[in-house]
Order: structure tokens, then sequence, then C-alpha cells
């Protein structure tokens, strides 16, 4: 599966993948700021797919970036094809640019970022997908687009 180039202006919505929940974040349309937007539980195909719809005409995306789940070693890992799926699925439905990007260490940044804050270990579990989400969106925006680095591993 093939990356799509994003455009560079229009807001574009961060995805921390996973089979239960997925974090997002969300840029500005100047593609300069991220912030968290939300997490979204995943409950059914019809409802996922009605959910990123409505995402897409509410907020005005202009193409998605999923995490992509690499091991250290930079290899694709077991759940990179399940993130590669959700990507291709995610244009299916809704028409929009998607682009795959390396979220190793997003989780245990945000995971660190919440140990210096004051909140229960439950609630830095409910919020840490959002921020994974955001720390991957500005890191997507702070790279080199047009060339990314390859994972290896995929075809």
């Amino acid at each position: 599966m093939k990356s799509q180039f994003l455009p560079r202006t229009g807001r574009l919505v961060g995805v921390d993948y996973g089979t239960v929940r997925i974090g997002l974040a969300i840029t500005d349309q100047s593609q300069s700021i991220s912030s968290p937007l939300e997490i979204y539980n995943r409950r059914n195909e019809r409802l996922d797919q009605q959910f990123f719809q409505q995402l897409i005409e509410r907020q005005q995306v202009a193409g998605f970036v999923v995490g992509l789940p690499v091991h250290l070693s930079g290899e694709a890992s077991q759940l990179s094809e399940a993130s590669l799926q959700f990507g291709k699925w995610l244009t299916d439905i809704t028409a929009c640019p998607v682009t795959w990007f390396d979220e190793r260490f997003t989780s245990s940044m945000a995971s660190e970022i919440f140990q210096e804050v004051n909140r229960t270990r439950a609630q830095r579990k409910k919020l840490l997908d959002k921020l994974a989400a955001q720390i991957l969106l500005r890191n997507y925006l702070e790279s080199d687009r047009e060339h990314p680095a390859p994972i290896r591993g995929l075809d």
C-alpha cells in the first residue's frame, strides 16, 4: 500500500490506530499546530464509517496521517498490516488521502508526559491514545514529507 501525498493546507487528522480505541488529533488549516481531538471507541463497521464520514464533514478534513507500528529496528510489525488496512478503509469510505507515519515512541512519549501531571492512572490511560495521536501528527508535520524514511518489510 502506497502512502499518498497530503495537501500542504487544510486540516489533517492524526490517527493512533487501535482495535478497540482510536486516538485522534487534528491540525489547524495551515498545518502548523497539532492538537488532541478525541478518543473514538470502535463499535462496528457501519457506526465506525458513519463516525469518520461525519468527522471529515464536521472538521473539514483534508487528509489522514495513520500511525504505522514498527519495531525498534525499523521493520514492519505484525500490527503494521492492520494499520495499513485501516488506512485503506479510511480512503475508501471518505475519499480523503491517507499517509502512514512511523509511530515508534509516540505512546511512550505520551506516557512520560502524563507521568509528570497530576492524574490518576485511569485518567492517564483514557487520554493516552489522544496524546499519542497528537505526537504522531506533530512528528509528521516536522518531517520531510516528500522523502519519508522507508519501513523495511512492507511491500
